[in-house]
C-alpha cells in the first residue's frame, strides 16, 4: 500500500501548523477540552513538553503538516519513569485513512526505545470515535472523571485509558517485519 504521507520528527517550526489543527477540533467537536481558539504558545508547551520522549508529524506529498502526536511524561520523572502520555490530532480530511494507527506505531516503537511500559490517553466521552480508536489499539479504560467536563453547553466525562507495552508488542513488530516485503 502506498501512503499519501511521510512521517517524521516535528521541530518548532511546525507550532503553527499544528496549530491550525488543533484549533480546528477546538471549533468542532470534542477531541480538544477548550471553547476558544489556542495561541502559538501551547504548541510551543507541547512540544517542549515532548522533547524529552517524542513528537512526530505526518505531512502529505506537498510535505504539509497534516497530523501530529506527541508521548509526553505523565508526571514527574522521578515517580512514573516507565510511563508517558500520548496526544494525536489528525486533520480533518486525514482521518480514517490509517494515519493515525501509523502514527502510534512509530510512537509505540519509540516507547519501547526509551524502555515505557505503560501509555496514556485521556479523551472526552463526547469523542466517540477517539475512544474506538484507541479501543482499537489496545488501550482499555482505566479511570473517568464524571461530569468534570463541560463545552459548547454540553457536560462530557473525561475518559483516562491505558496501553500496557510488553516485549509481546516488540516481539508482533519484529515478525511483522519479516511478513512485509
Amino acid at each position: 500500500m502506498t501512503h499519501r504521507w511521510t512521517i517524521e520528527p516535528l521541530c518548532r517550526d511546525d507550532a503553527s501548523a499544528m496549530l491550525e489543527i488543533f484549533n480546528h477540533y477546538v471549533e468542532h467537536g470534542f477531541a480538544a477540552y477548550v471553547e476558544k481558539p489556542a495561541a502559538i504558545d501551547l504548541m510551543l508547551r507541547l512540544l517542549d513538553e515532548a522533547s524529552d520522549l517524542a513528537a512526530i508529524g505526518a505531512r502529505d506529498t506537498q510535505g504539509r503538516l497534516v497530523g501530529f502526536s506527541l508521548l509526553r511524561l505523565y508526571a514527574p520523572r522521578e515517580a512514573f519513569p516507565k510511563t508517558a502520555q500520548v496526544t494525536t490530532f489528525i486533520g480533518p480530511n486525514w482521518t480514517g485513512h490509517g494515519l493515525g494507527t501509523a502514527m502510534l506505531e512509530r510512537l509505540v516503537d519509540e516507547a519501547h526505545k526509551l524502555g515505557l511500559t505503560s501509555l496514556l490517553a485521556h479523551v472526552s466521552s463526547q469523542n466517540p470515535g477517539s475512544l474506538a480508536f484507541h479501543g482499537r489499539q489496545g488501550f482499555t479504560e482505566c479511570g473517568r472523571l464524571r461530569g468534570i467536563g463541560s463545552k459548547q453547553g454540553a457536560s462530557f466525562d473525561v475518559v483516562w485509558l491505558q496501553r500496557m507495552l510488553s516485549t509481546v508488542d516488540k516481539k508482533a513488530k519484529e515478525d511483522q517485519a519479516w511478513i512485509s516485503p
